[in-house]
């Protein structure tokens, strides 16, 4: 069935019960709070700003704006994009563009002015739905997007190149749009580029939208009484993913905006979280909080939290580990993906397999896994192969790129580019990568980018980014230069080059050293991996 009669359940059996709560702790702002003003908010309420939502609510604000999109001309397999910051509007224009058999296009906040109108094009986006944080980058491409798309604006002032979606959306009826719907049905498209620069867009149908829901509340056994904590982006099949297992049931969901450790242990204590779904950095900077005593447990209410999951990178053994010492009563778990296996779940380690963590786990609810060689076959156990799932929640396509669907997809598996192995008990780990891809703090980092901008620069002959281990990110990026005959370079001069670039994609390191290729021309990243990131660099895994 779709994902959208999800939604109409909830609202039927619980109309009244919260079920989206936004909490960012640095606005000041105290007309918005309620939930018992916000437990009280001792010592500092006016430090808060918080906003709810009720089951009703979410889907009125759904119906409102699926009827504005049907009003514009908008039908099955139309496009609608996002590129919000995670909000309180977020997931019912989502689950409005669902209702009206159109596909959902979230975009990542991090993409520039260029990366935004590529994406838009690729995908043959029709209506561009943005928020008050994207008003430069629209603007600056607005004359090119604008002459065959609708820009919608969510927020306060609207700037006069968009139309006000709060405006519009309250004159639209609130019933639900009677338009016919199929687990075949395409439903969204996530983006993700692997090594190639600018993105792949990836169309999935209701079926895998509806796998991840059953996938998660089978591996975390969620109930109407979880309330789940999502800080990372809803543009990601990620943390939605996780949450969706909690929507199943009709559970609510906290969207906290801040990383800082007494914002998320305050918003895990204030409004009773039960799981929460971590990246590295934040958990190490939890625990790294707690051992300086800048944060003290004694002062949040803790004990109802059962579950910390963390994915989007390597993780640590050291760390879970330790996590464990200072919260000996949680549950951990860790789960496999990609956004062409709509997220994570295709393998999961199990809360019950602790002792296996460095593992990714086995294969997940409903999912089937192999390792192969080269010509597709299977290898033995303990031999090294890439990694391939199969499953309900496998991709259609790579839209509008037949080529690249026929590379990774074969007889309904999907070849992942990770390579793995598997032990004496199952259990898979990964151990290299074909991709390049740099995944610092859960972010993706796409060297071909980086190289592609150094080599401007006129003293550089060659250059390779590769991803180097850091306790706190996981990776960190590293820029290789080889610098041209005759020509001096210093670190200072390339990192002030650098600043034209956004701050996330820039080189924590440079390295000057000659670039090793192979006998077609291409670099030896493994090579240059091996020399600055030493043996024990795990390839970036695909963790949700």
């Amino acid at each position: 069935m779709p994902i959208t009669d999800i939604l109409e359940r909830n609202c039927k059996l619980y109309p009244n019960d919260i079920c989206l709560v936004e909490i960012n702790p640095e606005i000041k702002e105290t007309r918005r709070v309620t939930w018992k003003e916000y437990e009280l908010m001792e010592p500092n309420p006016t430090t808060h700003y918080r906003r709810e939502i009720t089951w009703s609510v979410f889907n009125e604000k759904a119906n409102r704006f699926a009827n504005l999109l049907i009003e514009r001309g908008i039908k099955k397999d139309d496009k609608v994009a996002i590129l919000l910051m995670n909000c309180l509007e977020w997931l019912p224009i989502y689950f409005g563009i669902l209702k009206t058999g159109a596909i959902a296009v979230p975009l990542n906040f991090r993409y520039a002015p260029d990366e935004i109108e590529y994406c838009l094009n690729l995908a043959e986006v029709d209506i561009l739905v943005f928020g008050p944080e994207f008003i430069g980058r629209v603007e600056e491409i607005a004359d090119n997007i604008s002459k065959n798309r609708l820009l919608f604006f969510v927020g306060d002032n609207c700037p006069s190149f968009a139309e006000d979606y709060t405006t519009l959306t309250a004159n639209c009826s609130s019933q639900t749009p009677m338009i016919p719907l199929t687990d075949k049905d395409n439903a969204a498209i996530y983006f993700s580029s692997g090594t190639t620069g600018f993105p792949k867009a990836i169309l999935h149908n209701h079926e895998s939208l509806m796998h991840s829901c059953k996938v998660e509340q089978n591996h975390h056994g969620q109930t109407k009484d979880d309330v789940f904590l999502c800080i990372p982006p809803l543009y990601h099949t990620g943390a939605k993913m996780h949450w969706f297992g909690s929507f199943l049931e009709g559970g609510k969901a906290v969207l906290l905006k801040g990383t800082k450790p007494e914002f998320i242990l305050d918003a895990v204590s204030k409004e009773k979280c039960t799981i929460v779904w971590l990246l590295v950095p934040w958990a190490q900077d939890i625990l790294d909080a707690i051992d300086r005593g800048d944060v003290k447990l004694e002062d949040y209410e803790l004990s109802q939290w059962r579950l910390m999951h963390i994915g989007a990178q390597p993780v640590p053994q050291s760390l879970i580990q330790r996590w464990k010492k200072v919260f000996p009563h949680h549950q951990y778990d860790t789960n496999y993906g990609l956004s062409e296996s709509i997220g994570p779940g295709c393998v999961h380690l199990g809360v019950e397999n602790i002792h296996k963590v460095g593992a990714i786990g086995k294969a997940g609810y409903g999912w089937q896994v192999k390792i192969v060689d080269e010509n597709g076959e299977t290898v033995k156990r303990g031999e090294v192969g890439e990694l391939a799932v199969k499953g309900p929640g496998v991709m259609t396509c790579y839209y509008n790129d037949e080529a690249a669907t026929k590379e990774v997809l074969r007889d309904g598996w999907l070849f992942t580019g990770d390579m793995a192995q598997e032990d004496e008990d199952g259990f898979i780990f990964l151990v290299d990568r074909k991709k390049d891809v740099v995944i610092s703090g859960g972010e993706n980092i796409y060297p071909v980018q980086i190289e592609d901008f150094l080599r401007a620069y006129d003293k550089i002959k060659d250059v390779a980014v590769i991803g180097i281990p850091d306790k706190r990110l996981g990776e960190i990026t590293a820029a290789v230069i080889e610098v041209k005959e005759g020509f001096e370079c210093g670190e200072d001069e390339i990192n002030e080059f650098c600043k034209k670039l956004p701050r996330y994609k820039r080189p924590h390191s440079i390295i000057f050293a000659d670039i090793p290729r192979n006998p077609t021309g291409k670099i030896e990243k493994p090579k240059l991996r091996k020399m600055y990131g030493g043996e024990s660099l795990v390839a970036a895994q695909n963790l949700g």
